[in-house]
């Protein structure tokens, strides 16, 4: 396949489209000023006008909340690079000397320790400089064909992993392999908690000891690559993939991001970033343009991969759709000045799979193609053959194609992957391959990590007069075929398209096998069998005469439901990766309501992958509880009887609004094409997705993000604030100017500086459990801008979380760094410290302040 590849003519650069570069910010060599400038980066052929409006995110509180319409009447056509000769330099690498204990010099495999209140930034420069050499070094001796292999993927089911590269001399070529959750198509695998789960935990260590597990069996299978994590911002309710990221904010999306990485490096594997970047739905995923202003690409959807890089990530994955009507995998602005630049990314940049444009994509930042092929089995290459012709013919220079190698090869070196790295023991294409498969065991307890997870990413909703935790009932019914096994067993649909029975995963490439699953019927059977307890059940979701007969007389009816999506390559009951609608499936809403008629003890357990529409049943009055159970993994049963029982104090905190009405959310989801080859899809909303849209538009949800109960009580008190003496006293004049109102400079790295992100001032408070049990509290940090700043009412930007005996009170501490209060310029192109007093509150969700305070001038 590889000859195969090498030998192809070349292929025209694009047809029958404009021939215009991509728009992008000024040069890094520009000191601020107006952003209508040369092209970013290290490419100086074509002038381009960046047309970015400053007013645009902040005067956009509200769009249309009809379905199927963008709001866009016209598409322009897709921005391509022209085909002509491109000269290349390298972006400098940022230099800082390390600080510690706030900036010590780190290695992925050995992060700073997890804390509830982080106050270390890591510095991976020397790393990567360490890193670099050993890559220049390696290639040093590559011809130009043998530099191109390490960037394109020997194409689709032509080696052992879903991406593979070649092994070139004493290089052993890469495997890549989902997925967020589990090492896909493996067997002896943990099936882990979905993102969604985790991110509900609000719980860092949890975050960073998933990511571990998952580093540790991902490289006990030999892959060298992750494809995980997933930060998609779900912005849409119903998007499909929404489960596999960290919820609908980006500073709770990108802490999630950030400790995942720190934990998946930790445990040996490379991890990737994606999707780089807008893409938000499935439907036209391919065709559709995000199109975004600068200041919301910088605030909301790009935060998650600035953070990721922070914390060392090798690889990010850029995504199928275009962004401002340039492809995301052929985008300047976004790989090059954004990402390389003004981030300091130091790793490469791959694409989703067949996600690659043109041969032209290596000038605007794409560094390796994956799978390889243009389509999967297609036998061409936009890479391969036609990376080495036009490197042979002057349109990319060989310095690119150098830089593109050695970021590639220097993240295999900075994960040490080059000592005793084991190689890949499975075949993702052949699970009947016995000479590859070696059926390695790579679980070790993880089981016990997933289940920990399972209970306190699990968010109470509802509790009447203390129904739950159970205390021994004497009799119960379990009502719906979410409590059941599926079945023909937990793997009986291909990459999990499909759902009779418990829901633990949605469907896509983001899956992986379950090596088991434990059902709520297994689950709380074991703990019915220890208190003497009588268990039912009843598994029709449509008989509902028979559910009412069933729950009638019962101590306790428990009644199962669940919502389903995933990736638009796999349809399930006519929903195409999307969520045609935001009601429970299989009957829910009815059931729910057979069972609550004849039994006034009716809990309502949920696993679903985002909001629900619940008004037809949760002011049920005989509706005692809500348990929003999530997306858990293997060991979903488990965990919900935890949950159930009291075994575990509900934590969990919602990542997301649930409305009343989906037509209360901002953005909706677009199934219409009108009749356009590129679908336009406005972020019209701008900054104001989610809970932000709610308390800008005053609409009342029906829980709000950040809300959770528990079983017991807390109250807070003691509120200080006090600023923190910078360590950074090479940048001092940078922080006096921010201060004064400036922004940060343009300039390489600007975005992940040390003076941008140490701490700068530490919030002290004490919480109390007032209550009769431990319990776990997962106090918010809301910042409230002044009026001149844009921004919506309220925007997290801390959170921790405390275990607190009965009566018994801890002081709590939350940090803030100068870009947690900072807002992006987009003239100056920097992140500024807005005019005004800057406020905050600190409580228990986005609408449960109970203390407020003001940052000091």
């Amino acid at each position: 396949m590889l000859s195969k590849l090498l030998s192809l003519s070349i292929i025209p650069f694009v047809l029958g489209v404009p021939t215009t570069l991509a728009p992008s910010a000024a040069t890094p060599s520009t000191p601020g000023g107006n952003v209508s400038a040369t092209v970013a980066g290290p490419y100086s052929l074509v002038t381009t006008s960046f047309n970015s409006s400053s007013t645009s995110a902040a005067t956009s509180a509200t769009s249309s909340a009809s379905a199927n319409t963008s709001g866009a009447s016209t598409t322009t056509g897709v921005i391509t690079i022209p085909l002509s000769s491109y000269s290349f330099t390298p972006y400098p690498t940022p230099t800082l000397n390390p600080c510690p204990p706030v900036y010590p010099a780190t290695d992925p495999l050995n992060p700073p320790s997890v804390s509830s209140d982080p106050q270390v930034v890591p510095d991976f420069a020397p790393a990567w400089a360490a890193a670099y050499q050993k890559a220049e070094n390696l290639i040093s001796d590559y011809t130009i064909e043998e530099k191109v292999n390490i960037t394109t993927g020997v194409g689709w089911a032509n080696g052992l992993c879903v991406g593979n590269i070649p092994p070139n001399k004493n290089f052993p070529g890469l495997c890549l392999e989902d997925s967020p959750l589990a090492v896909r198509f493996a067997d002896y695998a943990t099936a882990f908690p979905a993102g969604i789960q985790v991110a509900s935990t609000w719980n860092r260590a949890l975050m960073r000891a998933r990511g571990l597990a998952l580093g540790q069996e991902f490289k006990g299978k030999g892959v060298n690559i992750a494809l995980g994590p997933m930060m998609n911002m779900g912005r849409v309710a119903q998007g499909g993939r929404n489960w596999e990221g960290f919820g609908a904010d980006p500073f709770l999306t990108g802490e999630s991001a950030y400790e995942t990485i720190l934990g998946l490096q930790n445990g040996g594997v490379q991890a990737t970033a994606k999707h780089f970047i807008n893409n938000e739905q499935e439907h036209f995923r391919t065709s559709e343009s995000s199109n975004v202003d600068d200041r919301t690409q910088h605030e909301i959807y790009a935060h998650p991969f600035l953070r990721s890089v922070m914390a060392g990530v090798s690889s990010v994955m850029c995504s199928y759709n275009l962004i401002n009507e340039s492809y995301a995998c052929n985008n300047d602005k976004m790989l090059n000045d954004i990402l390389k630049r003004e981030y300091g990314f130091q790793g490469f940049v791959q694409s989703d799979w067949s996600a690659t444009m043109s041969t032209l994509s290596a000038v605007a930042g794409l560094d390796m193609t994956m799978p390889g092929d243009i389509t999967f089995d297609s036998g061409n290459s936009y890479f391969g053959g036609n990376l080495t012709d036009y490197v042979n013919d002057g349109y990319i220079s060989t310095a690119r194609l150098d830089d593109m190698v050695t970021r590639i090869i220097a993240a295999w070196y900075f994960l040490h992957q080059d000592e005793a790295y084991p190689a890949t023991n499975f075949n993702a294409f052949n699970s009947n391959d016995e000479v590859n498969n070696k059926h390695v065991n790579v679980q070790a307890d993880h089981y016990k990590l997933v289940r920990e997870i399972d209970a306190a990413g699990t968010v109470l909703l509802k509790n009447v007069n203390g129904a739950l935790p159970l205390n021994k009932p004497r009799n119960m019914v379990l009502i719906g075929s979410d409590a059941r096994p599926g079945k023909f067993g937990p793997n009986e649909f291909s990459d999990q398209g499909g759902s009779d029975g418990i829901l633990a995963m949605g469907w896509g490439s983001g899956t992986g096998y379950f090596p088991y699953l434990i059902s709520p019927l297994e689950g709380v059977q074991e703990r019915a069998r220890q208190d003497g307890s009588s268990v039912f059940w009843d598994f029709d979701d449509w008989n509902t005469v028979l559910a009412g007969n069933m729950a009638y007389g019962e101590a306790v009816a428990l009644v199962f439901t669940n919502s389903d999506s995933g990736e638009d390559y796999i349809t399930v009951d006519g929903n195409q990766g999307d969520r045609n609608n935001l009601t429970a499936w299989h009957n829910g809403d009815d059931l729910i309501l057979a069972v609550a008629a004849q039994n006034n003890n009716t809990i309502v357990v949920v696993n679903s992958v985002g909001p629900l529409i619940i008004e037809p049943w949760i002011e049920h009055p005989n509706i005692t509880a809500v348990v929003w159970a999530g997306i858990q993994g293997q060991e979903a049963g488990n965990g919900i009887a935890d949950i159930l029982y009291g075994a575990y104090n509900p934590s969990g905190r919602l990542p997301y609004t649930i409305a009343k009405d989906i037509a209360d959310y901002p953005a909706q989801l677009i199934t219409d094409d009108s009749g356009n080859e590129i679908v336009p899809i406005d972020y019209t909303e701008g900054l104001f997705i989610d809970y932000r849209h709610f308390d800008q538009a005053n609409i009342t949800p029906r829980f709000e993000f950040g809300f959770g109960l528990s079983y017991t009580t807390f109250t807070y008190s003691n509120l200080g604030v006090t600023p923190i003496q910078s360590s950074d006293t090479d940048q001092e004049g940078l922080i006096t100017a921010w201060k004064n109102g400036e922004a940060s400079p343009i300039a390489e790295g600007s975005s992940t500086a040390l003076w941008l992100h140490e701490p700068a001032f530490q919030v002290t408070f004490e919480v109390t459990n007032t209550g009769p049990v431990s319990g776990t509290e997962i106090p918010q940090l809301y910042i409230h801008f002044p009026s001149s700043a844009s921004e919506p009412p309220s925007v997290l930007r801390g959170f921790t979380n405390v275990e607190i005996s009965p009566k018994d009170t801890k002081q709590v501490s939350i940090t803030l760094s100068r870009y947690d209060l900072s807002i992006w310029d987009v003239i100056a192109q920097g992140w500024r410290k807005p005019d005004g007093q800057i406020s905050f509150s600190i409580g228990a969700s986005s609408r449960d302040f109970r203390l407020q305070g003001n940052i000091p001038a």
